[in-house]
């Protein structure tokens, strides 16, 4: 099986949309009252930090990363 490439950008956009529905999950449950517009500081701030990881973690590998995987 093919090992893939570790990308960082995606983790952190998986984890803040997993704690986005684990928030909405412990509202529907009962634990706490989030109100409805809570998911957009949440998806938005985690969808800028995945990108901005992106770009960090492209920086540091350099543009050649990707093609050196590749063979």
């Amino acid at each position: 099986m093919p090992r893939h490439e570790f990308q960082p950008g995606k983790l952190v956009a998986g984890l803040f949309l997993t704690a986005t529905g684990v928030v909405y999950a412990g509202d529907a449950v009962g634990l706490w009252d989030i109100p409805w517009f809570a998911v957009i500081p949440l998806v938005l701030g985690g969808l800028c930090l995945a990108g901005a990881t992106a770009v960090l973690a492209r920086a540091i590998r350099g543009r050649g990363g990707a093609e050196e995987g590749q063979r």
